[in-house]
């Protein structure tokens, strides 16, 4: 163990935990392990977690979980009883593990607070509320880092109070910690669906040497066994043929994740869109948190931009753009909703300022957010004066109005053009300026090709360089465009299939919003690899249940016929 820093103790000792669902065989390991140190020799000290040690908070704890009415506890909430065990976790961590550890001696720990993680989701505690409080537990073992975790895994039945059909969501979070948490100290995954003399080997083989790259007896790999579901590592061959294809840049293992989670991504789409019930797929990562479509124009605000505010009222190209910049400014549904529930219509031709910043003025009085979080807008307070800046890019919507922009995009040459008159304006920088050209795109005002333009956003910058150790010269937009000029072979290379949008190929806009994407799935599944800004954690989690959606594309590719028969027939879908 490395010694911390101004820590109260010089850590001499070793800490091997075990973990695990309830009943899944972690205790057995864990008393073996310490059998087999002690049998070597060894100082051991064998404790589990919440505690079983008598006068101890954790037996105090242990009783109170399993019978609180004869402490006079009527009602113990999942919340309060995880305090209680984290309260435990504390106080054995500060009174027997440091001291043992400082002492020389390996500890064996037979639980840790991942299962505070996992529990408390079974039971229903808020991740707000979980979260806070693991915060705790993080903060008292910054003192020491175990030198293996290990995680005992497989399909054994959860303790009485947890039914089987909970089971998925135990196991779903203990994936999602490993790979949150792989980065911080090994982690060895061990499945409980093999003997459990090969488990013990293994262990024994690890404990001895906690080094994985001098275990040369084959069993068990750790990098095998590191992250839960995912795709085999790429091939000595695979890798030779990238760089040999991709020369003189240089890739790196996020360059493959980029194909493979466009690929499940887009797989999961499918699923849903035939109803198929949960979970979509196996990739744990992909199961936890929030990540946008594979193509852009399938995300659901997409989907609402087209339907209900492009191609919904009249197609004169003034009232197509000030419909769709109106929407965009916002970006949000339910600001939208407001709007035509308060106006009847949204329309240029009898567009008044004032009647606008009214309705907006008061829902965000009455504490609505009438902004998107996607991204932030600029208040824009320089170029208008408004305090309020809905007022003022309410402003800068009727100046783009007055100066004829409309007109002027439909007299544009390119996209370019377009993307050039809108960067001109105030509060319109390259990413917002690429971003409506691609919604204005959408629609019949312009009719250029996505193969034909692109910008990259800074989360794409991020991803790009997530991907990519060496540009080789290259430019980010010439990158973007290789990837998707290359789309096809990079799909074969790794041998994977990919579901397009019947027929519909990958565009720049959804290469480019890929790298974003890849960017944040890479904060979990590649946490070595660092990007531009530094960011380690995801922000937004999965959540199901929202109301599915009727597709609907722009009419002029093509798609939306042979989308409703492939459906309703039944038919293979694109790519299978």
């Amino acid at each position: 163990m490395r010694p911390e820093r101004n820590s109260k103790y010089h850590l001499s000792g070793r800490l091997f935990i075990f973990e695990g669902s309830l009943g899944g065989g972690k205790s057995t390991l864990a008393q073996k392990g310490a059998e087999f140190l002690s049998g070597k020799g060894v100082d051991v000290l064998l404790l589990g977690f919440p505690g079983k040690e008598p006068k101890s908070l954790g037996k105090l704890v242990d009783e109170i979980h399993r019978n609180a009415g004869s402490f006079g506890v009527d009602c113990l909430s999942p919340t309060s009883l995880r305090i209680l065990q984290i309260a435990a976790h504390i106080e054995c961590l500060e009174g027997r593990i440091l001291p043992a550890l400082s002492n020389g001696k390996t500890v064996i720990l037979d639980g840790f607070w991942w299962s505070i993680v996992a529990y408390g989701t079974v039971a229903g505690i808020s991740s707000d509320v979980l979260n806070a409080m693991i915060d705790l537990e993080r903060a008292a073992w910054r003192k020491v880092k175990p030198d293996i975790l290990f995680l005992i895994t497989g399909h054994a039945p959860s303790r009485e109070d947890h039914s089987d059909n909970q089971c998925p969501l135990v196991r779903s979070t203990f994936e999602r910690l490993v790979l949150e948490e792989k980065g911080n100290y090994p982690v060895d995954v061990i499945d409980n669906s093999i003997s459990l003399q090969e488990a013990v080997d293994y262990i024994f083989a690890r404990i001895c040497n906690p080094n994985p790259r001098s275990d040369k007896s084959g069993r068990l790999r750790q990098e095998s066994l590191s992250i839960f579901y995912q795709q085999e590592r790429k091939s000595q061959k695979a890798k030779r043929s990238r760089e040999d294809h991709w020369a003189p840049t240089k890739t790196t293992e996020v360059f493959d994740t980029y194909w493979r989670f466009a690929a499940e991504r887009q797989a999961i789409f499918f699923k849903r869109l035939k109803g198929e019930k949960l979970p979509w797929t196996k990739d744990p990562i992909l199961r936890t948190y929030k990540f946008t479509n594979t193509y852009r124009a399938s995300d659901r605000v997409s989907q609402f931009l087209l339907r209900h505010v492009i191609y919904e009222g009249e197609q004169d190209p003034n009232e197509v753009v000030f419909r769709t910049l109106l929407f965009k400014t916002f970006n949000k549904i339910e600001t939208w909703k407001l709007l035509i529930e308060e106006l009847g219509y949204v329309s240029w031709r009898e567009y008044g300022f004032e009647s606008y910043d009214r309705i907006l003025a008061r829902a965000q009085e009455n504490g609505t957010s009438i902004y998107s979080a996607a991204y932030i807008m600029p208040s824009g307070g320089s170029s208008f004066g408004h305090a309020f800046k809905h007022r003022n890019h309410l402003c800068l919507l009727q100046k783009m109005m007055e100066e004829h922009l409309p007109a002027r995009m439909v007299e544009a040459k390119s996209m370019h053009e377009v993307f050039e008159l809108l960067r001109s304006y105030p509060m319109i920088g390259d990413f917002l300026a690429y971003q409506y050209a691609t919604d204005i795109n959408y629609s019949t005002v312009t009719d250029f090709s996505e193969m034909s333009f692109v910008i990259p956003g800074p989360g794409a910058k991020d991803g790009l360089k997530k991907c990519f150790s060496d540009f080789g010269g290259l430019s980010e937009v010439d990158l973007i465009k290789l990837m998707a000029d290359r789309q096809e072979d990079e799909f074969a290379r790794l041998g994977l299939q990919f579901l397009n949008l019947w027929g519909r190929p990958l565009q720049l806009i959804d290469c480019q919003n890929l790298f974003c994407e890849v960017d944040k799935y890479a904060r979990i599944a590649h946490p070595e690899v660092k990007g531009i800004t530094g960011r380690t954690r995801i922000k937004q989690k999965f959540k199901p249940g929202s109301a599915p959606i009727e597709y609907f594309y722009p009419p002029k590719w093509n798609i939306n016929t042979i989308m409703k028969e492939t459906l309703s027939s039944g038919k293979e879908l694109p790519g299978e």
